[in-house]
């Protein structure tokens, strides 16, 4: 008997060159999604997922359509196995692979929007350029009070994901953020450790990208979630397409609240998880967040086939 499980799916930084090419190799529907995909775009992103090169797969506006067909194709193949999510969650980029598991949206529709949303981002980070980093063994509500004060006068840095107990990324001015890190250090963090991104995500120095995915979003066609969809502005099941379609707009500048919603899945009675797509990023942050939660990674065939064998 298949348990029931979270699909939990990875966002920008769990890339890597060759995601994605077993599955291709191996399952004609996720072949046929990275092909659909392909003639959507217009540009061969199959073969930059399979073969790099791997400075053009980290920039943003490629990296967000690449993880998500990943994502997806990593969705039908457990889907061709019987295996559906008792609920979905996806971190920051994540929830629009999340959205297409939970039948939300169509594959093309999820892949038009993170495709705007990469340009987006992208060209905010060009207009407003900015820095982030990641805070090591300061809890949250000490580094918000940091984070305000490392704001006054050389612009705002925020937490912007609140990934799991002591480790928090925060985003801003590259000047704030780096007051920051030095204002937590001085409070106590084990480390601030700056990350090599192309922006401020997740912070108000990317509202222009806010704005077009707001124009983007408006015309998307939005359903019912087929199971719990737990946002990351809310980090609660959302139910209602339009309040989905308003989170996805908020979740630009917003926070990902990482851990709240981990626990809020882990609340309710789920004891299992896969990870839906390239790396082990997510397995990690649970197994700190709710350590009851064991986390299975599921983006390749022979993940996949671990998994299931483990439950027969």
């Amino acid at each position: 008997m298949i348990p029931s499980f979270a699909f939990l799916f990875p966002g920008q930084g769990s890339q890597a060159v060759g995601m994605g090419k077993c599955l291709y190799e191996n399952d004609l529907q996720a072949r046929a999604l990275f092909e659909n995909a392909d003639a959507t775009l217009g540009w061969f992103l199959s073969r930059m997922c399979f073969e790099g090169p791997e400075d053009l797969l980290k920039q943003t506006e490629n990296t967000q359509p690449a993880l998500y067909v990943c994502s997806a194709a990593a969705v039908e193949v457990l889907r061709g196995c019987g295996v559906e999510p008792s609920c979905v969650a996806g971190h920051s980029l994540g929830e629009y692979s999340a959205l297409y598991a939970a039948g939300v949206v169509d594959f093309e529709t999820g892949l038009r929007l993170v495709a705007a949303r990469g340009k987006a981002m992208a060209e905010a980070s060009r207009n407003s350029p900015g820095a982030m980093a990641a805070v090591i063994g300061l809890g949250i509500a000490k580094l918000d009070e940091v984070c305000v004060v490392a704001s006054n006068g050389t612009g705002p840095v925020v937490v912007a994901n609140d990934n799991c107990p002591g480790q928090v990324v925060i985003s801003g001015t590259r000047q704030s953020v780096e007051r920051a890190c030095d204002l937590a250090r001085a409070e106590g963090a084990r480390s601030a450790i700056p990350l090599p991104v192309s922006g401020a995500f997740h912070s108000p120095l990317v509202h222009d990208a806010r704005e077009v995915m707001e124009e983007e979003l408006a015309n998307a066609v939005f359903r019912e979630p087929r199971c719990p969809f737990v946002s990351n502005v809310t980090a609660e099941p959302v139910q209602d397409p339009e309040e989905i379609r308003w989170n996805l707009i908020e979740q630009i500048t917003s926070r990902v609240r990482w851990v709240e919603s981990v626990r809020g899945i882990a609340a309710m009675g789920l004891t299992a998880g896969l990870e839906v797509g390239p790396g082990r990023v997510l397995a990690g942050l649970v197994r700190r967040i709710s350590p009851e939660m064991a986390v299975y990674a599921a983006g390749t065939m022979e993940s996949i086939s671990r998994v299931l064998s483990a439950e027969d």
